[in-house]
Formats: structure tokens, sequence, C-alpha cells
């Protein structure tokens, strides 16, 4: 349910859940370094105790943190274990990390994935499970929406106004300000959704949408700088939006969203969006490829050498 008490598709709860750039870095945190303890995400993000708090308890509310007793100065404190629902991202995390691997430039290296089934340091492929072909990519695709799905269902309204976080770009391990500009606001995130479902004109995007015209010429502009939309021409007809080879190659992130999202958030009667992999003719059951082995890649299976990218001091979980 979003904030008004309106029922929403599986999408839009799941925008609703992680479409925030604290909690996607929390929740990043707790996978690379398994950090659970309120201390420890303070000083390793530099967030507020309020913000902080406010993030834990959503996420608790989520289903995706449980609070779990420990003791400690002598009293009885709370640290936050993930879920069962919160482990499943581990796909989505992975395929932000690739994504920003090849296509976001940094002042230094992202942290290694080691696959240990065959102990390479290695990178991902998206394939589909249905087929067991791989690699798969957006172009191999066609994504559907149910007869009852419209873009309100997506485009839900954040709990929290948009920040920027400026410790970012030094930071070795967050997310960079361009990553978080796509997945930590909400317009941002559902105009490339409907890129995704070949929408491409101005005036599409606002019918579909419902996004104010300068909201929607922001995002398109900013985007166009960042490289992940082109603006062509056609001759007689004004322009359109197409997605770059980089905005492309965010698909498998958009891929592990919609699956994740559709299995653990029930929405109304065919609210539903179906990625249908051309090739097989099915519905596409995204997963993950070791590059080096060509095996399927599984969660307790893999780390990320943090070698090098931990400060001194900085408290590991």
């Amino acid at each position: 349910m979003d904030t008004a008490g309106e029922p929403r598709g599986g999408i839009g709860q799941a925008l609703l859940a992680l479409g925030d750039q604290w909690s996607l870095l929390i929740l990043q945190r707790a996978f690379l370094k398994h950090t659970r303890r309120f201390a420890e995400w303070r000083d390793e993000l530099a967030m507020s105790d309020s913000v902080l708090a406010g993030r834990l308890r959503e996420l608790v509310a989520g289903g995706l943190l449980e609070p779990s007793p420990y003791r400690g100065e002598g009293r009885t404190r709370s640290e936050y274990l993930l879920t069962d629902r919160a482990r499943e991202l581990w796909t989505f995390l992975v395929a932000i990390w690739s994504w920003e691997r090849t296509w976001v430039e940094r002042p230094g290296g992202l942290p290694d994935l080691v696959h240990e089934r065959c102990g390479a340091r290695t990178d991902a492929e998206l394939g589909c499970a249905a087929c067991g072909k791989t690699p798969v990519t957006a172009r191999d695709t066609r994504t559907e929406r149910g007869a009852a799905n419209t873009f309100s269902d997506v485009a839900v309204h954040r709990l929290h106004r948009r920040t920027v976080r400026e410790r970012a770009p030094r930071d070795p391990l967050s997310y960079f300000p361009e990553t978080l500009e796509i997945l930590g606001d909400r317009w941002s995130t559902v105009i490339l959704a409907a890129a995704f479902l070949r929408v491409r004109r101005f005036a599409a995007f606002q019918s579909e949408l419902g996004v104010a015209p300068s909201i929607l010429s922001n995002r398109l502009r900013r985007f166009s700088e960042l490289g992940i939309f082109v603006q062509s021409d056609i001759a007689g007809k004004g322009h359109e939006y197409r997605l770059t080879d980089k905005g492309l190659a965010f698909f498998p992130v958009f891929a592990f969203l919609v699956d994740w999202a559709q299995r653990w958030h029930s929405g109304p009667p065919q609210s539903e969006i179906t990625i249908v992999h051309t090739a097989c003719g099915k519905p596409m059951i995204p997963f993950l490829r070791c590059l080096n082995c060509h095996e399927p890649l599984v969660r307790d299976e893999i780390h990320f050498d943090l070698t090098g990218t931990v400060r001194p001091g900085a408290a590991t979980g």
C-alpha cells in the first residue's frame, strides 16, 4: 500500500521501499560489510541520527531489516539483520555494481567481485533461466504491461525529499550520484522504466506518467547529459528520446527490480509488468552468470574483495 492507502502494483511498492538513496546505501553496507548496528551505519555513511533512525524504521516496516536484541555498553540494544526478502536483492545490487564498474567514471575502482566456486575475480552477465541463454540484453526482450497497469502504479510519491549526498564522490564504496539520480528519484526511475517500454516522445512520456512538463524537461535533459538518453530529430515530427548503450546497459538492474518486486509485493490483478525473452518466447527469469567459468552465480558463493577500500578504523560489522 502507498502512503495514501491506495493499492499499488508490485513495482510501485518496491520503489517506495528502495527508491531512496539512504535506504539503498544502508542495504548496500549490510550486504558488502555485514553492517548491522546503528553506530556503524552512522559512521560509515556520515548520516545524522534522525535520518538513520527514520530509514531503519522504514526498512523494518518494509520487511527488509529485522531488529535483533544484543547487549552493548551495559544495556540491551538492537542490531538489524537482513530478512529473506532483502537477501534476495543481491542480484539487483550486483547488477548496479556491474553497471557502475563499466559506465561510471570514479577516482578509484570498485571492489572486485570474487566467485568462490572458480576462485576468479570476475564480472556478471545477465541470463534467462527459462531457457538458459546468456547473455541477454534489453534488445533481446520486450516488456509488456498488464491490462490494468498504469504508470501511476510505478510513479509513487517518495516518503522523503530528494537530497544530494556531497560525500559520495570521495567514498570508495557508495553508489555514485549518477546512479542515485536514477534510483533515488521517483520521476527518473519511472522515466527510465517507460523508456524500456519503448516510450520515446515527450508527449508520450507526459501522457503516460502524468508528470509536469517542467519536471519532465529537467529529467530528460539530465538523462541526456549523463549519456543515458540521446535526443534524435524526426523530420517534421519533432524529436524523441532513445536509450543509449549506457542506458540500455542498465537493463539488468531493471530486470532484477521487476522480478524481485513482483515476487515479494502483490498488486491488483493485471497490474504486472512482464519481460519476455524473445528468443524463447517465455517470461524472462533473470539470473547472473560468472564471466570466467560461465556457471550461475549463487549468493553464498560470491563476495566483494574490500582490500584497499575500507577506511582505517571503520567498523566492519
